[in-house]
């Protein structure tokens, strides 16, 4: 269980640092988007500041993940961007689907896997 969580973890990490090194780098061209998924991408660049957070918490939890420290935080930090790129995928964009499923469920995976670490924080005190 050791490998496959070592495995899971770079991979994921390095999901990460691709797509927000893509992002802050202009590496990858911007995709063609068309109907909803472009009116909510164009909202999205719109706010100014949504995508560049999202991406920076994507570079930093990525970082985690392929160094192995500060996983059981970046879990929590990256849970709410790997869930959005589940719904938008899911919703909008279903080609992009297995991808969504990957990264969700890897961090769910990572999850279960330091669970020990966030026992603590569901205790009635």
């Amino acid at each position: 269980m050791k490998i496959t969580t070592l495995i899971v973890r770079i991979l994921i990490g390095l999901l990460l640092l691709f797509a927000s090194g893509s992002f802050f780098l202009k590496l990858v061209p911007e995709p063609v988007t068309t109907g909803d998924f472009k009116a909510f991408q164009v909202g999205l660049v719109a706010s100014t500041y949504l995508m560049p957070l999202a991406k920076a918490i994507e570079m930093i939890c990525g970082l985690s993940y392929v160094s192995g420290r500060y996983v059981t935080l970046a879990n929590i930090m990256v849970f709410p961007i790997t869930l959005n790129i589940l719904m938008i995928n899911f919703f909008m964009s279903p080609e992009n689907l297995p991808i969504g499923v990957f990264v969700f469920l890897g961090n769910l995976f990572l999850i279960y896997r330091y669970w020990d670490n966030y026992k603590s924080l569901f205790k009635a005190q």
